[in-house]
């Protein structure tokens, strides 16, 4: 079913107008840190260093972008038959390729091989604000992308917690942010990357945790079946997966993306579709709000035997998962075939 959002009532937790953004007040609590000297995640009081952060980040995602185009054009000049994924590369090149050429999208650019900065994110973020799924959410995970980053912002603005992986979870896992802990002034910041490592959290496989509300980014989705296709890299799904495992989600919690309109689609196929591959509920773009009553059943948890080699050495909490799994079950789990890794965007020099 698809609503136009002129059609909602006004709802009385909405942050945005189609005018101008009106930000709720942040509730400050009793809890405190000492800012004067930001510690690390585990407390231990040793200063943050922004720059370095960034500079460690920026270099670990230019050495994943050395193998870019190759890597994009075997899986474009690959035989479908032969290989499950071509079809996926297919719909994602044609998307990029339109959303350059009609300009539909901001910086970071290109767009290519990244979750796309459309134009009007703010716009799909202001719908997605008047959805009874994020006012009633006490938690709500998001994903750390641009196009998200206002979502994420409206999240830290409504008094709630913000669950976001660190990048690409190499560095660790989930960080937990707290409205609560956070000035005024600092919540623009701790939408970041940066800002995620200096004010959040971490939290580890063990975390009681429930989140109410799961917002991912998509390079492409089906308004009538939810199918969505993300950047490639799998993180979407090997979040939701253990999330399942740490019991924080379950088939109810409601999967909600942003999108421009232009990439709604009709040529995801069903039957095409992984196991792992999560669909969404609910898609929100700067004009209207889509209702997908998804046929597609929702991932369990880890598919262990479609999970690479590769990409388990990648992710020290997927080993460590892995670890204690087998412990547990006296058994060894099975491995996904070996794979090269998908290409990582490219930032043009400024």
């Amino acid at each position: 079913m698809i609503r136009s959002s002129p059609g909602f009532a006004i709802n009385p937790c909405l942050f945005l107008n189609s005018q101008k953004s009106v930000f709720l007040p942040v509730q400050i609590g009793s809890r405190r840190r000492n800012f004067s000297r930001i510690g690390s995640e585990s407390g231990d009081g040793v200063a943050f260093d922004a720059v370095a952060y960034e500079s460690e980040r920026l270099s670990l995602d230019a050495a994943a972008m050395e193998n870019m185009a190759e890597t994009a054009k075997k899986e474009l000049e690959s035989d479908p038959e032969s290989d499950p994924k071509a079809w996926k590369w297919v719909i994602r090149k044609k998307m990029w390729d339109l959303m350059e050429a009609r300009n539909y999208a901001m910086r970071p650019r290109p767009v290519h091989h990244r979750i796309p900065n459309f134009v009007g994110a703010p716009a799909a973020a202001a719908k997605l604000a008047e959805l009874d799924a994020f006012c009633k959410a006490m938690v709500v995970k998001v994903n750390p992308d641009s196009p998200q980053k206002q979502i994420r912002f409206l999240t830290l603005s409504g008094d709630k917690k913000l669950l976001t992986p660190q990048p690409r979870l190499r560095t660790g896992f989930f960080s937990v942010l707290e409205s609560d802990l956070l000035k005024p002034e600092m919540i623009s910041e701790a939408c970041t990357s940066v800002g995620v490592a200096k004010y959040g959290r971490a939290i580890g496989l063990d975390e009681k945790i429930k989140v109410d509300l799961i917002v991912i980014g998509s390079v492409a989705v089906n308004p009538q079946t939810g199918a969505r296709l993300g950047k490639g890299e799998g993180f979407a799904e090997l979040e939701y997966g253990m999330l399942r495992y740490m019991g924080a989600i379950d088939d109810s919690t409601p999967v909600v993306t942003t999108v421009h309109d232009c990439q709604l689609v009709d040529d995801i196929p069903l039957e095409k579709l992984a196991i792992h591959d999560v669909p969404v509920d609910i898609i929100c773009t700067p004009t209207r709000v889509i209702f997908t009553n998804t046929p597609i059943p929702k991932p369990q948890g880890i598919y262990w035997d479609k999970l690479s080699p590769e990409k388990l050495q990648q992710i020290r909490i997927l080993r460590e998962l892995k670890k204690r799994l087998e412990k547990k079950t006296g058994r060894k789990l099975p491995t996904g075939p070996s794979e090269k890794l998908p290409p990582t965007a490219e930032r043009k020099r400024r």
